[in-house]
C-alpha cells in the first residue's frame, strides 16, 4: 500500500514539474539554423528595467500563432534591457514560459 502511495505521489509530482521544465529546455535548446529563422522583427517602444518588461512593435509571432501588435514580454534575461532603448529595431524569439509571454532570445538589428 505504502509503495502504491509513493508511486502515486511521484507520478503526480512530475505531471505538474515535467511541462514547465520542458518550456524551459526547448527555449534553451533551440539550434542556431532554428533559432535565426523563427526570429521575429519589432520596433522597442518602452523598457522597464524595474520590471524586466519590454514594449515591442512586432510583426507577426508564428510559434505563437499571433499576429504583428504591439505588447508587453517579460524578458529571460535582464540584462538584456541595457543594450536597448525606445525606437531600436531588434530581432527576438518569444515563448511563453510559465504561462507568460517572454522574450527568451534578442539581437540588435544594427543600423
Amino acid at each position: 500500500m505504502k509503495s502504491i502511495l509513493n508511486n502515486l505521489v511521484l507520478g503526480l509530482s512530475l505531471a505538474l514539474v515535467l511541462p514547465a521544465w520542458a518550456d524551459t529546455q526547448h527555449a534553451s535548446h533551440a539550434g542556431s539554423a532554428d533559432h535565426a529563422a523563427m526570429l521575429t522583427e519589432g520596433v522597442v517602444k518602452k523598457v522597464d528595467k524595474a520590471q524586466g518588461k519590454l514594449t515591442l512593435k512586432h510583426g507577426p509571432l508564428e510559434s505563437l500563432d499571433m499576429p504583428g501588435m504591439t505588447m508587453v514580454f517579460h524578458v529571460q534575461d535582464v540584462s538584456w534591457l541595457d543594450q536597448i532603448k525606445p525606437g531600436d529595431t531588434i530581432r527576438f524569439l518569444a515563448d511563453r514560459v510559465n504561462g507568460v509571454f517572454t522574450v527568451t532570445a534578442l539581437e540588435v538589428v544594427k543600423p
